[in-house]
């Protein structure tokens, strides 16, 4: 396995090559306004380097390109939306719960119409094709080129959904349809917003992909290019292009999944301080824990494959204030260069703090020679209670536990925290993310509820349905294993009701072998 792991972060940009699952070299340059000439410059740096001049089998990108545009509410499109479901849900259309300014960028029209299926895959009411249709030509007369479709229980039946991407192609076949259940779990508003999200990001992915494999083919990489998605896993291009949604939070994912790689431990808890934040979390059989509840994305409620992650504002780039001293949480992000006061600026950051008490050694120390010790002590204090205190929320047990300390401020770390056994810190820890990126396997999950069947036999039925999805998204089958499985029975319901939740995950398959059956 030749692979280069990217991952884009708020300040830096990372890339790494990996032969063999081991590290061969390692880049970090600055984060561009534009993010894509940040990658060019960083793939330059890493070919330049003759150990890094080999042919590679892929290259893999973690990217905060989509969540920026739907937090900061740029390049975001209006789209439109089909509720299949009605009579039921009618007291709740499409964005009825988002932020008022996002909804009035997205919301292009809306169209609800009879249809759906019921919690044990049942139809309730039959679909209104001629409303389809109809929809489908206002869509068209109002020039929108993104549409959501989400029926009520669609992960148990999409067919609902499937006949009205036949119909959009038949009457409109310029417009991209993003499909609810391709992305949620039941629940029909989380998994709607989703799909809505997903849409209104679609010229954004197109024109970022393609903005990406520029950059690759720039730097002379001749390999195929995927995308890491949120829990840890990767998706080819052509995928990404389809859900740009999957890739959300992404980086912070790699992170955790490179510090497992690196350190060799995959059940402990991990920090990733980078420059503007740092994301606390928990492995577990070397991926992230997931977040069960409702995660909010711009504040939108969604039900995405998540981790379970708390993000604080302390980095290397975090503004040191003197009165009183605190750290954080605003930062110079990828100005840490030209900013901080070792290298030249005016502003005193966590990364000056830290030359000045002899913890690293970059820039040009005698710029902070002369700060006041209190105000040295104090500001790492500071930084410590914060990790001392988030850290302990984000345990699961009482116990002390090993913590992986990664990212490239992992200096602000202290060598001893309350809670926990040991602190490892790991060769090419501040590239982490990249190595994440790289190592990244291939996931397909199911979530459904069955009747009539024993508890093995379900989570069994669920089990092969992720296995096939896993391949179909490109992992090899003889290397899938199972990475979580979660059952519920649903009592109040006829038939011995379960619902089942199992994820997988395996090796990116090679292209040049025969796919397993």
């Amino acid at each position: 396995m030749k692979r280069i792991g990217i991952d884009v972060g708020g300040t830096n940009t990372d890339a790494v090559l990996i032969v063999d699952e081991k590290v061969v070299h390692s880049v970090k340059r600055p984060t561009t306004a534009d993010v894509t000439s940040g990658i060019l410059d960083a793939l330059k740096a890493l070919r330049a380097e003759p150990t890094a001049a080999v042919k590679v089998d892929a290259v893999v990108i973690g990217t905060t390109h989509f969540i920026n545009a739907v937090v900061q509410r740029r390049h975001v499109q209006k789209i439109g939306a089909i509720r299949i479901g009605m009579p039921a849900s009618a007291s709740l259309p499409p964005f009825c719960d988002w932020p008022t300014d996002l909804a009035s960028l997205v919301n292009g029209s809306i169209f609800m119409l009879e249809g759906g299926h019921d919690y044990d895959g049942r139809p309730f009411m039959p679909l209104d094709v001629a409303g389809l249709k109809s929809a489908a030509r206002k869509i068209k007369d109002a020039g929108l080129r993104s549409v959501a479709v989400c029926s009520s229980f669609s992960p148990l039946d999409p067919s609902c959904e499937t006949t009205a991407r036949e119909i959009l192609a038949d009457i409109c076949p310029d417009v991209a349809v993003t499909l609810s259940h391709d992305l949620g779990r039941i629940g029909l508003l989380e998994r709607e917003n989703a799909a809505l999200l997903n849409a209104s990001l679609h010229d954004l992915a197109v024109t970022t992909v393609a903005a990406f494999r520029k950059a690759i083919a720039d730097s002379g990489v001749d390999a195929p290019l995927f995308l890491t998605q949120n829990d840890g896993t990767v998706m080819q291009a052509e995928i990404a292009t389809a859900f740009p949604v999957m890739s959300f939070a992404s980086g912070a994912t790699n992170s955790m999944r490179g510090a497992a790689h690196l350190s060799g431990l995959d059940d402990a808890m991990v920090v990733d301080v980078g420059g503007t934040t740092s994301d606390i979390g928990q492995l577990r059989h070397g991926f992230p824990r997931e977040a069960n509840a409702v995660v909010e994305v711009g504040g939108v409620r969604t039900l995405f494959r998540m981790p379970d992650l708390l993000s604080i504002g302390l980095g290397g780039g975090s503004h040191v204030d003197e009165d009183p001293v605190h750290v954080g949480p605003l930062s110079v992000g990828y100005r840490l260069t030209s900013d901080a006061l070792v290298f030249g600026g005016a502003r005193l950051t966590a990364t000056d703090v830290a030359v000045a008490a002899g913890l690293i050694d970059i820039g040009d120390r005698s710029r902070v020679a002369n700060l006041p010790k209190r105000l040295v002590e104090g500001a790492l204090r500071d930084a410590w209670r914060k990790l001392e205190e988030d850290i302990d929320r984000m345990k699961t047990e009482a116990g002390d536990v090993p913590l992986l300390a990664v990212g490239g401020g992992a200096f602000l770390v202290p060598d001893r925290l309350p809670g926990i056994s040991e602190i490892v810190r790991v060769p090419h820890g501040d590239c982490a993310n990249a190595v994440g990126a790289a190592i990244a396997q291939v996931s397909g999950e199911a979530d459904q509820v069955f009747r009539d069947l024993s508890r093995e036999d379900a989570i069994a039925a669920a089990r092969d349905i992720a296995a096939d999805r896993a391949v179909q998204a490109g992992a090899a089958r003889d290397s899938l294993k199972t990475v979580d499985v979660e059952d519920m029975p649903i009592a109040y319901l006829p038939g011995n009701a379960l619902r089942v939740r199992v994820r997988v995950a395996g090796a990116i398959a090679d292209p040049d072998l025969p796919a397993a059956a």
